[in-house]
């Protein structure tokens, strides 16, 4: 069973604390930074709105207040002008009504924005050099046929195209205008649009591939027989569930945060805090994707070009789904509206862009004593989900927040979606990719994402440790030669901090408040556990490497600084490279005993197999932040037992 659930109106705050300085702007304010924007003269007929956000306030008067001062409304607005080539930034006031700063920021490109990725398909389709060399590689002239994605043009030191909007989108030659277009690559041709203009410039043609035989649907209407062995699974809460939602801000259990959105990062989480016997401790102030960067591993030249970041070229959250009803999201429903507006500035709403529910996780702890009469003892184990699924064309991503009852916080994407496959000649196998049908392949490619997480634990100054395993030395303090500790370094500098995965020393890290001591004389802690990792197999020259510096360490530290917010800088698209996390630290700042922000990367190595055509099975990859001497015991000691008639037996 699937519910809906409104606890309160989605914009509405009907508690004595009211709006919370950080909850996302709302469709009136988004609405009112457009207005200011065109009443001051900054906006022409060439220009587009690439993203207005909430401009968060002050940290101090978030903490000093709790959130609920009367504190203004201001906004930050990325404009881009196509006939002058040009982007802007603008900071305004909401509350009131004031344009607050304006300036121009040379030589960049913005975000892609969602009107143009649609004006680019267009653009190829009308452009009679391209009709003409898919005559000329396909026999088929019927444009109607052919699906365009929009894809980056990248980098690659050519000076003529780094000084235009370009995009080098794929092409794909349907069997008719519902099929599945991405099992039939037009291999061969990647044509070139100037987004300015809004026309093909040139065609780049690689060579004649024919387009692979197969046909594969995944769509309902054209699956001929579905299995039939699957008997209903209910999720029930009778009593409704255990969240309460003001707005954007939402209890669950001891836990309290407000959650946030916006056009280029989507989901957001703010200002996280534990009641901790009736004291409301502070965890992480805000946790967000920065960017993400996917590499392909396939030389050929109709291939090569493809790497993708898609935060910073596509915009996560301007990619976000509306979200089903029992089908992203199953059992008791919390959702959230995300407020944006298109290039024009019309309003654009993106409708249930945020899942919340509760969901059961197995034990979460249990001991039988065969002395006890009463045992065992055991509790269920509860989290609170947090999701959100973008579309970046062909590839979907779920992100996912998950809030456990012993105070542990989990973060995992979820990869699924379709493959950006590739044609290949008869008879031929590919060394850079998988054969998933017929003269049709997936070439190998990675996925790599970076994580912003500002800590604030029990208050702003805190330091990072690295923790490393390390056996004893063989003397006569261990004479049977099995004695290892944990090594903690505390992270001085950027450069120090600086640090990869390793598995030799079980490697994790530590984040700290040197200045709250818990129960027994330690500094309260948050342990940070990586999951599954990679490293980039590309060479520290390949192009896509330079503007994705964030790719060289695993975990970064730097100070808190609100002007430092994505890990490959604030505008990658099209970058030459070297902004971001390598540059910031190259300054080496001190990051002991004041506010830290640390940085993860992580990476998916993704080679694929017929299996993952035509759709692909979810892939996971994440990490866990469980409290290390944050708590003086198991948090989750005061769980009640499970009553005995929730379950029935077959």
């Amino acid at each position: 069973m699937s519910t809906l659930v409104n606890i309160t109106p989605l914009n509405g705050h009907p508690t004595s604390t009211g709006r919370h300085a950080l909850e996302p702007l709302t469709a009136d304010e988004v609405n009112a930074a457009v207005l200011i924007l065109k009443r001051e003269g900054k906006v022409t007929p060439t220009t587009r709105f690439v993203s207005i956000s909430l401009k968060e306030p002050d940290k101090a008067l978030v903490h000093e207040s709790g959130g609920f001062a009367e504190l203004p409304r201001e906004a930050n607005a990325v404009l881009f002008d196509n006939a002058l080539n040009a982007c802007y930034e603008a900071s305004l006031s909401i509350t009131e009504g004031t344009l607050t700063s304006w300036k121009h920021i040379p030589g960049v490109q913005p975000t892609m924005t969602i009107d143009e990725q649609e004006e680019c398909e267009q653009a190829v389709l009308r452009s009679p050099e391209f009709k003409a060399k898919l005559k000329e590689h396909t026999g088929v002239d019927d444009t109607s046929l052919v699906m365009v994605d929009i894809w980056s043009a990248g980098n690659y030191g050519d000076p003529e195209d780094s000084s235009r909007r370009l995009a080098r989108p794929l092409c794909f030659l349907r069997t008719d205008p519902t099929d599945n277009g991405y099992v039939r690559p037009i291999e061969g041709l990647r044509p070139v649009v100037d987004l300015n203009k809004m026309e093909v410039i040139r065609i780049d043609d690689h060579g004649h591939w024919p387009i692979p035989p197969g046909d594969c649907n995944y769509s309902a209407e054209r699956i001929d027989t579905f299995r039939t062995d699957i008997k209903p699974l209910e999720i029930a809460q009778p009593d409704g569930p255990s969240f309460e939602v003001d707005g954007y801000q939402v209890a669950w259990q001891k836990w309290k945060f407000v959650i946030g959105f916006n056009a280029r990062e989507g989901l957001t989480l703010h200002h996280l805090r534990y009641d901790d016997d009736g004291q409301e401790r502070s965890v992480l102030y805000r946790a967000s994707l920065t960017e993400m960067v996917v590499p392909y591993g396939d030389p050929t030249p109709s291939q090569r070009r493809k790497n993708a970041f898609d935060v910073g070229e596509y915009g996560m959250g301007m990619c976000a789904n509306s979200l089903v009803l029992g089908c992203d999201c199953l059992g008791l429903i919390r959702y959230f509206d995300a407020h944006l507006c298109d290039s024009r500035g019309n309003p654009f709403t993106v409708k249930n862009a945020v899942c919340m529910h509760e969901e059961d996780y197995g034990i979460l702890w249990k001991h039988t004593d065969r002395r006890l009469p009463n045992a065992p003892e055991v509790r269920r184990s509860r989290r609170l989900v947090v999701s959100s699924v973008s579309t970046v064309e062909n590839y979907e991503y779920g992100f996912f927040w998950y809030l456990y009852q012993d105070g542990s916080i989990q973060f995992e994407i979820k990869l699924t979606g379709i493959l950006s496959l590739g044609a290949y000649q008869p008879g031929e196998k590919p060394k850079h990719g998988v054969l998933v049908s017929p003269q049709l392949y997936a070439p190998n490619h990675q996925h790599f994402f970076n994580m912003r997480l500002d800590f604030d634990l029990d208050g702003m100054p805190n330091t990072v440790q690295r923790l490393d395993v390390v056996a004893d030395p063989l003397d006569v303090a261990n004479p049977f030669e099995n004695a290892f500790h944990v090594q903690a370094t505390p992270l001085a500098t950027e450069k120090q901090a600086r640090g990869k995965l390793n598995i030799e020393s079980a490697r994790t890290w530590k984040i700290v408040n040197p200045a709250k001591l818990n129960h027994v004389g330690e500094p309260v802690g948050y342990r940070f556990f990586p999951g599954d990792n990679s490293v980039p197999f590309a060479s520290p020259n390949a192009w896509w490497r330079k503007r994705a510096g964030f790719v060289e360490n695993h975990v970064w530290v730097t100070p808190y600084d609100t002007t430092e917010r994505y890990g490959a800088g604030d505008y990658p698209n099209q970058s030459s490279g070297g902004a971001g996390l390598n540059a910031w630290t190259e300054a080496d700042r001190s990051t002991e005993n004041t506010d830290v922000v640390f940085w993860y990367t992580f990476g998916h190595t993704h080679i694929p197999r017929p299996e993952d055509y035509p759709v692909m099975p979810t892939a996971y990859i994440g990490f866990m932040l469980k409290p290390s001497g944050f708590f003086t015991k198991n948090p989750a000691n005061d769980i009640p037992p499970s009553s005995k008639k929730m379950s029935c037996c077959h």
